[in-house]
């Protein structure tokens, strides 16, 4: 198959959503949202189905009303949705492609660039982002789209970034036609029902007010971070524009602008919207606003304030500082974290046929209104009788693992980033934050934990300030010396912490593993201590002492460890070149110590790989290993990625799992011989159940960015897969391919 029938293959899939179940009741378990949540949507048609967006791949849709919400993968974070005007049935969504679908949300089809035109994709970042390159026009992406609200066909869609747009299409998107050009992208595009010739197009710096081929353009009064216009009549709009100069607002179409204040002073407004026919009613998102007018005198107030008379003035109705406002009922967010963790809201939206409905999306959480902002309720999570947290499936976290105490595996664990450690006494059906005792400047994020298999209730976890290691952002400007973190025990199964860290230097550690075959009370553990190397501790965890001898990288990003079933100690250190180029000083490495770390030899990496991310080794067979692979930035897709076996402890590699370059983890199952599990960034997790040769996808797991496969310890058929910003996923191991639940790059045939 060549190169463009197989990026052609991914795309001429439609990719499908089972709303009731997805293949293998694949669902998210947790305590809900904890990340930034973005646009959005409520239908026109039924006010009950509303879309979210979100900063990590994933897409959030319900037809409940915010009750229970089912994420869905368009290979990218979504930057806006559009609801058609007249059927009812049809959504679109803009991420680095337009994708449309035509049954409420259930299956999305790829509408521009249509398959034909793709030349390749681009997928060598870091995260494994998608880049399509077409030949077709637009050929960079949307950022505005509107509908005819006479011709569900007719589309008009601002693209282009160097060479700002409109054009418009007759087919629903299958072609486009040049129609004019624009002084910058467009973030809205409007069309009044009454006026289907006549588009407002506004963008951060100009008005764009186009009528056949007459065109006239204004300047907004300063650059927008946010805009909502809803029309008043007779080709008439009411433009509300939130700006870093505070709100205004345009009746002429940008003509003019009114400046529009909140009470008190020092307000800063970064989200601002109207409902489509109930334009004299508008909110906004506010923060730094003081009422006495002494800015240094009391905390600031944040939170959302209306208007009901266009502008002309405003009541802050969700006013909140450093305490928790009586009328929002949040989660478990702010019990934990405090009013100013989520911040203001980031985007609002306002229902077109209720300018009493809102929601409003912030960094950790979506809350809802029914009644006009006078009360806001939590959306992302559900207290449950027992008093803890369950997620209604509007999850944003970052998840590396899920434990499960060996004396009871009713209490679980998940580390997290940004949120910490939660723990269910419940077998998953509910959590709570169990951070008590871990200094508050490591709270950031629990990258692993393990339980000492003897003694009930002793646990040990890693935790660190700095987050989303080993991705560049954390170290690109960042010298690992700043670091903080450590390593923390617990006696009391996990409810509260200790640090437990004597010789051990502040550091970001990401990883911990416990020698089973050391003395109780007196264990041998070792920590992965990123830009430091390995500590390894003789009495508990009580004291640490480096062990790099051996170690050629100075200051060596150490990433993993692996406790071999012969007892030997394998360590993965990440590489520090962005873009995986080889040979210079940046590459990854292979380590392995069969003295205790005390000493530590290379071991050769397969060839063309220098960004090694995991490593497994067969409990059956301890000189085979299975490692994970991060691509170089060679080509569109990358090389030197994907899973490597070796029958020799690393002396030779043969590629097990090449058409995935991404990889981030291997897990192997004991229960089940020959049976390994792999999982990466796009898009899916691998199952192989002959040792490698050969792979299959899970049907029914689709988040973009994947962590690793973790075992269910009480059904050999059901696994976990802990996500980069999706939360941890919980199903049964199916591979049919009856039910597609999204495209799959197929970068080369299956073996």
């Amino acid at each position: 198959m060549s190169r463009l029938r197989r990026v052609l293959a991914l795309f001429l899939v439609v990719s499908a959503f089972a709303l009731s179940q997805r293949p293998g009741d694949f669902h998210v378990v947790g305590p809900g949202g904890g990340g930034a949540m973005f646009h959005p949507l409520i239908s026109p048609h039924d006010p009950s189905t509303v879309v979210v967006a979100c900063d990590m791949s994933g897409s959030y849709i319900t037809h409940d009303g915010g009750a229970s919400w089912r994420m869905f993968n368009l290979r990218g974070p979504v930057h806006f949705f559009l609801f058609d005007p007249k059927l009812p049935k049809v959504i679109y969504a803009q991420n680095n492609a337009l994708w449309r679908s035509r049954d409420d949300g259930e299956t999305w089809k790829l509408i521009s660039p249509t398959p034909r035109t793709i030349k390749d994709i681009s997928m060598a970042s870091d995260h494994a982002d998608e880049s399509i390159l077409p030949s077709a026009t637009p050929s960079e992406p949307i950022s505005a789209l509107a509908i005819d609200p006479t011709d569900s066909n007719h589309l008009y869609a601002s693209a282009g970034s160097t060479r700002p747009a409109l054009f418009t299409s007759r087919d629903a998107g299958t072609h486009w036609t040049f129609a004019a050009p624009l002084p910058e992208a467009a973030s809205k595009i409007g069309i009044a029902p009454e006026s289907a010739d006549t588009l407002l197009i506004v963008g951060q710096h100009f008005v764009v007010t186009r009528r056949g081929n007459f065109t006239q353009q204004f300047p907004t009064p300063s650059s927008l971070l946010d805009s909502s216009a809803a029309p008043t009549g007779s080709g008439s709009w009411i433009i509300y524009a939130a700006t870093k100069n505070g709100i205004f607002i345009s009746t002429d179409r940008g003509a003019s602008w009114t400046s529009s204040s909140l009470p008190g002073v020092g307000a800063n407004v970064r989200a601002i919207a109207t409902s489509f026919r109930h334009p004299q009613t508008a909110y906004a998102s506010y923060s730094g606003l003081h009422m006495d007018g002494v800015l240094w005198h009391r905390a600031a107030w944040h939170g959302v304030a209306r208007t009901q008379d266009a502008g002309h003035t405003w009541e802050l109705l969700w006013k909140e500082s450093t305490t928790q406002a009586a009328n929002v009922q949040d989660a478990w967010i702010t019990d934990r974290f405090g009013t100013g963790w989520g911040e203001n809201p980031l985007n609002l939206t306002v229902a077109d046929q209720n300018p009493g409905l809102v929601y409003a999306t912030d960094f950790g959480r979506t809350l809802i209104s029914t009644d006009a902002g006078k009360q806001w309720q939590a959306a992302y999570s559900h207290r449950t009788p027992g008093g803890d947290w369950a997620s209604t499936g509007l999850d944003v976290t970052t998840a590396y693992g899920i434990h499960f105490d060996p004396f009871d595996h009713h209490r679980q664990f998940i580390t997290y980033t940004d949120i910490s450690l939660f723990r269910s006494e419940t077998a998953g059906k509910s959590w709570t934050s169990s951070s008590a005792g871990i200094p508050e400047k490591w709270i950031n994020t629990a990258y692993w934990m393990v339980f000492d298999p003897q003694v009930k209730g002793r646990a040990w976890t890693v935790n660190s300030g700095t987050h989303d290691l080993p991705r560049p952002k954390m170290w690109r400007h960042t010298s690992s010396d700043t670091f903080q973190g450590g390593v923390c025990r617990s006696d009391d199964g996990g409810r509260t912490w200790t640090p437990s860290g004597k010789g051990m230097a502040d550091t970001a550690p990401t990883d911990i593993v416990i020698d089973p075959f050391s003395p109780a009370n007196a264990r041998t553990l070792y920590v992965a201590a990123f830009g430091r190397g390995v500590y390894k501790s003789i009495d508990d965890g009580r004291s640490w002492s480096l062990k790099n001898s051996g170690i050629r990288q100075p200051s060596p990003f150490a990433w993993r460890l692996t406790l071999a079933p012969d007892h030997s100690l394998y360590l993965v250190v990440a590489r520090r070149s962005e873009d995986g180029s080889i040979g210079n000083g940046g590459d990854g490495a292979l380590y392995r110590s069969t003295d205790g770390a005390e000493t530590w030899h290379s071991v050769s990496l397969p060839k063309g790989v220098n960004g090694p991310n995991g490593l497994e080794a067969d409990p059956s067979h301890p000189a085979r290993l299975f490692l994970a692979a991060w691509a170089r930035s060679v080509g569109a897709h990358g090389k030197g990625g994907g899973v490597f076996r070796s029958e020799d402890s690393g002396q030779h590699w043969t590629s097990a799992l090449s058409r995935d370059q991404h990889i981030y983890s291997v897990t192997i199952d004991p229960r089940l011989p020959g049976t390994v599990y792999a999982a990466g960034f796009e898009s899916s997790a691998w199952v192989s159940r002959d040792g490698g040769t050969h792979w299959s996808r899970i049907s029914g797991y689709n988040f973009k960015w994947g962590h690793r496969v973790i075992l269910d310890p009480d059904d050999s058929q059901q696994v976990y897969i802990s996500t980069f910003g999706g939360g941890v996923w919980h199903g049964t191991v199916t591979t049919t391919p009856a039910v597609l639940d999204i495209a799959t790059p197929e970068m080369e045939p299956l073996r």
